[in-house]
């Protein structure tokens, strides 16, 4: 899922907690990490399913929100 952070913001993410992918997004906007997140929405403690999927969302969402230290702006 290369093009996560281009889909709907209305995607269930996580179903047991209903937090959405929107949801994720404005908490990393936030600077809420993945546990901080899982705290705060209920994600990732239910069954599981969504841990991949969230985990990877986060990642990706990080990484455009925080570039590499090395590079030049």
């Amino acid at each position: 899922m290369s093009e996560e952070n281009q889909e709907s913001p209305n995607e269930v993410m996580c179903s047991c907690s209903g937090t959405t992918r929107g949801m994720i997004q404005d908490m990393v906007r936030q600077g809420k990490d993945l546990d901080a997140i899982s705290r705060y929405s209920g994600a990732l403690t239910g069954c599981g399913g969504c841990e991949w999927d969230i985990g990877e969302l986060v990642k990706t969402l990080l990484a455009e929100s925080h570039p590499n230290p090395g590079q030049a702006e």
